[in-house]
Parts: structure tokens; sequence; C-alpha cells
């Protein structure tokens, strides 16, 4: 059997979607936030940490192949 809706409902329903998007959205959002497992704050220092360790590394290790590259292209031009 199927389900009717009047049309009474159906202008009811388009009219709620259209006039509470913006409701519906801040309240799905904040539905969705409380869903996340956030990090305590020793994991969101320790992992922090681990970051801007990586990160200096990374620029250390970058800095140091430009260096040698710059050397290898002076000595291949003879400059």
């Amino acid at each position: 059997m199927r389900r009717r809706f009047s049309r009474q409902n159906k202008e009811r329903k388009l009219t709620d979607k259209k006039d509470n998007a913006i409701v519906r959205f801040y309240r799905e959002t904040v539905g969705e936030l409380r869903k996340v497992s956030w990090p305590t704050r020793a994991e969101a220092m320790n992992l922090t940490a681990i970051v801007l360790v990586v990160l200096v590394a990374m620029a250390m290790f970058l800095g140091l192949i430009d260096l040698i590259g710059e050397q290898l292209l002076q000595l291949a031009l003879g400059v």
C-alpha cells in the first residue's frame, strides 16, 4: 500500500526545508562535532611537538640538499 501525503504536508515540508536551512546546518554541525573524539591536552601537546620536530628536521634536510645541489651546479658551471 502506498503512503499518501496531503498537499499541505508536502508544502509544509518544503517550507521547513527552505526556512530552516541555516538552523538545520548548525544543528547537524553541532551533532557531528559531538561525535568527534577530541584529544586530551597532553596528547595535543605531544602531537604538536612531533610535528614541530619533523618540520625542523625536514627543513634542515631540504636545506642541506639545496646546498649540495648549489655546490654541484657551481662546480659543473665552473663559477
